[in-house]
């Protein structure tokens, strides 16, 4: 809820500022625009996908960096279409696979240090429970 509230503080001064500096018309357009570049990659994608998948067929990227890549250019094409200058920034930013590796590296180290820190508890008492009734 903290992160939401962040970007849509972030969305607004970024789009106000740009409304301010360029004018209406320009934010008009290039939210048009930035909406149908992001629905052309959308589109497009079972291409991207192809792509993708023939480069890990033949061993040049892992499948986990395929996964990422494909995650990656999907939600920066669905952030395109977002009305906003920053959320078109960041869209624009996820279409390069080194952004997208780097957003991905960031994120995936966040949630393996939140499960190793889950994993192992130093409050936790270990004990072994041994039954001693017989079966006479």
């Amino acid at each position: 809820m903290v992160y939401f509230l962040i970007y849509l503080f972030l969305e607004v001064v970024v789009t106000s500022d740009v409304a301010a500096a360029m004018g209406g018309v320009f934010l008009f357009f290039e939210i048009i625009i930035s909406a149908a570049v992001g629905f052309f990659i959308l589109t497009n994608f079972r291409y991207t996908a192809a792509q993708g998948m023939s480069m890990m067929m033949s061993g040049k990227i892992s499948l986990e960096d395929f996964q990422k890549m494909s995650l990656f250019t999907l939600f920066g094409a669905i952030l395109l279409i977002i009305p906003g200058i920053f959320s078109d920034i960041i869209g624009l930013l996820l279409q390069f696979s080194g952004v997208g590796t780097f957003f991905a590296k960031y994120i995936f180290s966040l949630k393996s240090n939140k499960n190793m820190k889950k994993e192992y508890d130093d409050d936790a008492i270990d004990v072994e429970v041994i039954d001693h009734h017989s079966t006479k």
